[in-house]
């Protein structure tokens, strides 16, 4: 029995084979396939030691090192292996699809396994999907509005509703604004935003509008590929409009009101933008649990940011829609409306 060399295209068609990735701790945190599994042949340290060795000594004396390393522990490895086999196969990659991942699929194939190797590793990988966000086309619809108008709670409700969701916000772990880092886990490494938002869209049917939401190419700090965020900005906007106290209530509801130190760090960051007697005025208003009248000063300087970027938005065409004492789930069905009466489906 031997393993079996695919590519990318054949690894995203397989269905139900776990993928297992034996690439250093370090580097699968850096970025790995989504729902891929760690299963390192190296530890960060044993690798850097391999590593040097081979520039030092040569291949033979590095691969004896190797050995060396990894020889207690190879029952383990076959042992989880086993474990993480779905009908007794499993694809496994490294970083070019070298010697670590041949090794390891040599040694599971020798336990009985089916394996299958991702030829040229994780780095086919990235470059499939560079490739797939300059080339694959994509019928987006944007969904804008000031901050504060409940664009992302709409979204996921149109989500609910069976609409197709490119959920920027979701992905990045942020809501966006100064003030999105609030209340969400850590941000993962750009790379891994990157595999994430590929594997988002390609569950998703490019032939069909995908809603998405007009934000700007940075996400905290996270950024959009710029081929994907031209095609998102060619797309045509849906600019929504509610009124002031409306955005007022949803950005209070968004964040936790007991944590005053990260809304008064918030608005520190953009103290240069609000100006010194504005953010004074801000972190008085939230010591003393005022948070609206806090949010109102920082609406003014976004609703400015805003507007100034609907003005020099390029995309093909802008709807802009009022919403007034609409609910989430009204708004959410009348954009559906809209959008199957312009675009189809």
């Amino acid at each position: 029995m031997t393993y079996k060399e695919i590519n990318t295209a054949e690894l995203l068609s397989i269905p139900n084979i776990p993928v297992i990735d034996v690439r250093s701790p370090s580097e699968f945190k850096a970025g790995h396939i989504p729902d891929a599994m760690n299963m390192p042949l190296f530890t960060d340290q044993e690798r850097e030691q391999v590593g040097i060795t081979y520039k030092q000594k040569g291949k033979q004396i590095a691969t004896l090192l190797g050995l060396e390393i990894v020889g207690p522990r190879l029952r383990k490895m076959v042992e989880q292996a086993n474990q993480y086999a779905i009908d007794n196969k499993l694809i496994l990659h490294c970083w070019r699809g070298g010697q670590r991942s041949r090794s390891v699929a040599w040694l599971l194939q020798t336990s009985g396994l089916e394996v299958f190797v991702l030829a040229n590793g994780y780095k086919a990988f990235r470059q499939y999907i560079h490739d797939y966000f300059a080339t694959k086309e994509f019928r987006f619809l944007v969904l804008g509005g000031r901050t504060g108008s409940a664009k992302t709670i709409i979204l996921r409700t149109m989500m609910n509703l069976n609409e197709q969701l490119l959920d920027l916000e979701g992905l990045a772990h942020h809501k966006g604004s100064a003030f999105g880092w609030i209340g969400e886990q850590e941000q993962e490494t750009n790379e891994q935003f990157e595999n994430n938002l590929f594997h988002a869209l390609y569950n998703l049917n490019p032939q069909k509008i995908i809603w998405v939401e007009n934000e700007s190419r940075m996400i905290g700090r996270n950024y959009i590929p710029e081929t994907l965020w031209q095609k998102m900005k060619l797309s045509p906007l849906i600019n929504i409009e509610l009124n002031i106290q409306d955005r007022l209530d949803h950005l209070v509801s968004c964040y936790d009101l007991n944590d005053q130190f990260a809304l008064i760090q918030s608005f520190e960051k953009i103290s240069k933008r609000l100006g010194h007697e504005n953010t004074k005025n801000a972190i008085d208003l939230i010591k003393e649990n005022k948070f609206k009248e806090a949010a109102l000063i920082a609406l003014k300087y976004y609703d400015k940011c805003y507007d100034y970027n609907l003005e020099e938005n390029i995309s093909p065409k802008i709807y802009t829609i009022q919403f007034e004492n609409k609910s989430v789930s009204e708004i959410a069905s009348e954009l559906i409306e809209f959008k199957t009466k312009h675009f189809g489906e």
